[in-house]
């Protein structure tokens, strides 16, 4: 009973006060109680983050629906890989120079002049902004488009043959919509600042609705027995860049009511501006470092072979899915929130702890289930969502054995995202770059290490060569959570991890990857989405019940939101 009642406290559903035996005992002439308040309404933190969460859940599904569509038309193919190579540099681009970096350097400021109320000159730091931005994707999309040849050369520098040609044109074809999509980052920065959340993380669904669309009219239209998937490849690329015209367009609306003007800006000497430029630099490296593990992954994965690359690319859209629904959108909400906190310095330093103890705690209740997912059932994940057409039950396999090494730094990627939104609050952007540069060195030597002259020594197959890079990943990213976290400590005092949520969560999370492993392995003979059918809802169950067995507190506010939601 105290458990519920304080479940019920912690989430701001408590219910009203009842009147005390006095002032029932009154008489009627006395002066009637004063109304009753109302009861709290949810903080604006978690309300922000489960609209993020919701705009991510749309937008990933929307993006397993585009896979499963490339995978039945491309399959493993040099065509899918030779396309996920030519994506990555738009990608990265965007990433550096929008949402990674954009999110660390330009929602501070912004939120913090909102914060003060003055609008009139966030919405100035806001177009100049805009403004830098555009003409800075735009000579970079110039730039990429005459020197593609070169930048092959940075991207896939192990691909040969009719499979760099076509990785040539589609770079060329993509990096249009780079600008498109930076832009498209920026409104995501004004729109969270204002907490308007959900919008800019479900956009990304007009993006992929264009590239399934395209893959199933092409597909049918282009593939037969002797080929065609080249000429798929290309159709792709053009649906990509209408994509990211579409998912700006749809938020710019918005965008243009909150700001009240969409006019280019060149106020540079704005405090707002100059603080915003001073952080783009240090952040575009500390918040990419992940961009920049891909990119370096990728490069070596180009040795390994196009197929390698392509299956890399579909075990990272699994990998990426509790990374954007856990971790993003609860670090995408507190930013604003820990960028508001002012007073004096342990004033600061208490709202940060605050804020972090609540959010660790759910990113770990949520993401230590979904690493135990990734290694126990792991093959059922996969073959439901894309085994279909050309990708085959081997094509499953090898994406598994890749999703496992990414499972390896999960937990310490989500919680360090977090952590580094904490100095970014604080207006402190050299921590996380040096944290970031740890992280990105470690990567690609261990990764180096593990698919070229090892590999070259030992003889494995090129799939554990891919396993080797997703998995130096992992350990990076532990080494670069531990500095957030040690660097952190020094600023606010305690950083609040969940050490003892941490536990009970892995052991209810390993008894459920038992039970769903064994019921995997009962149901090898059916097909993928039977499979899933039964084991994924089984392996749910199981960490669900142990959850509330172990008296987790967040196993009891799920189940009753659940039943609140069911209720109405």
């Amino acid at each position: 009973m105290r458990l519920a009642k304080w479940a019920k406290l912690r989430n701001g559903q408590a219910g009203l006060p009842v009147a005390s035996s006095l002032a029932v005992s009154q008489p009627a002439l006395a002066t009637p109680p004063e109304p009753k308040p109302p009861a709290p309404k949810p903080s604006r933190s978690r309300g922000g983050a489960i609209a993020v969460a919701a705009g991510i859940l749309l937008s990933r599904l929307a993006g397993f629906v585009r896979e499963r569509a490339l995978a039945h038309y491309l399959g493993n193919s040099p065509a899918s890989g030779a396309f996920r190579a030519a994506l990555r540099i738009p990608n990265l681009l965007q990433n550096l120079l929008g949402e990674g970096v954009l999110s660390a350097s330009f929602i501070p400021v912004y939120a913090k002049l909102l914060a003060e109320g003055k609008e009139d000159e966030a919405n100035r730091v806001a177009r100049t902004v805009a403004t830098l931005l555009f003409f800075a994707a735009a000579v970079i999309t110039l730039l990429g488009v005459v020197f593609t040849r070169a930048a092959i050369e940075l991207l896939a520098p192990g691909f040969h043959g009719e499979v760099r040609e076509l990785t040539i044109h589609l770079v060329q074809i993509l990096f249009p919509g780079t600008a498109l999509l930076v832009l498209s980052a920026w409104c995501l920065g004004v729109l969270n600042s204002h907490r308007k959340f959900f919008l800019s993380y479900v956009s990304p669904v007009v993006w992929n609705g264009a590239l399934i669309a395209v893959a199933i009219v092409g597909g049918r239209r282009l593939l037969t027995p002797a080929g065609g998937q080249f000429e798929l490849a290309v159709w792709l690329a053009w649906g990509a860049v209408a994509g990211s015209g579409l998912q700006l367009l749809v938020q710019v609306p918005t965008v243009f009511a909150l700001t009240r003007s969409l006019l280019p800006s060149l106020r540079v000497k704005s405090e707002g501006v100059q603080a915003t430029l001073r952080a783009f630099g240090p952040v575009l490296v500390g918040r990419g470092s992940v961009q920049l593990s891909s990119y370096l992954d990728q490069l070596l994965a180009s040795y390994l072979g196009p197929a390698m690359v392509s299956a890399m690319a579909y075990a990272q859209t699994l990998y990426l899915l509790p990374v954007s629904l856990f971790g993003m959108s609860i670090s995408a909400a507190e930013l604003p929130e820990m960028s508001r906190a002012q007073g004096s310095s342990a004033d600061i330093a208490a709202k940060l702890q605050e804020r972090l103890k609540g959010g660790l705690r759910n990113v770990v209740f949520l993401v230590v289930p979904s690493m135990v997912a990734f290694l126990a059932i792991g093959p059922t994940l996969v073959g439901a969502i894309f085994q279909s057409g050309r990708f085959q039950a081997q094509d499953t396999w090898e994406v598994w054995v890749i999703l496992c090494g990414s499972a390896v730094g999960l937990t310490a990627g989500t919680q360090g995202r977090l952590l580094a939104s904490a100095f970014y609050a604080l207006g402190d952007t050299k921590t996380p770059l040096h944290a970031a540069l740890v992280r990105v060195a470690l990567t690609f030597v261990s990764g180096w290490a593990a698919a070229l002259p090892l590999r070259a020594h030992y003889g494995y197959a090129p799939v554990y060569g891919a396993l080797g890079l997703t998995a130096s990943a992992g350990v990076a990213a532990w080494m670069e959570f531990s500095l957030l976290r040690l660097w952190l400590g020094k600023r606010i005092g305690r950083v609040p991890l969940p050490m003892g949520l941490l536990a009970m969560a892995t052991f209810a999370a390993a008894v459920a990857g038992v039970g769903g492993f064994l019921l995997q392995r009962t149901l090898a003979g059916f097909g993928p989405w039977i499979r899933a059918g039964a084991v994924v809802p089984t392996f749910c169950a199981i960490y669900l019940v142990l959850g509330l067995a172990l008296k987790i507190p967040e196993a009891t506010q799920l189940v009753n939101r659940v039943r609140r939601k069911l209720g109405r």
